[in-house]
């Protein structure tokens, strides 16, 4: 999560009005009403959305028996160096 940014805005007096009213009527902080309406006009309502968590779906390769799937690297290094030799000898 980033840190609060601070920053200084140059605020309409129309919207100052607004934000005054909308502070009143929610009994809320400047920061709280600005943030809430900012993220309301960026289309996002509520508290910021955290990411879903990331899932695996395991899929069933269904290696034969003579492929041991924990050396698949030097499989695919033995294959990358077969095809390099067929390539090298045309």
């Amino acid at each position: 999560m980033m840190p609060d940014m601070r920053t200084t805005l140059t605020i309409d007096p129309d919207v100052e009005q607004l934000l005054l009213r909308e502070m009143r009527r929610t009994n809320g902080s400047m920061k709280a009403v600005v943030n809430d309406v900012l993220r309301a006009g960026l289309g996002v309502r509520g508290k910021p959305a955290t990411a879903p968590r990331y899932r695996v779906e395991p899929h069933a390769f269904g290696f034969g028996p003579d492929i041991d799937r924990y050396r698949l690297n030097q499989l695919a290094d033995e294959l990358e160096a077969e095809e390099f030799v067929q390539r090298r000898n045309r």
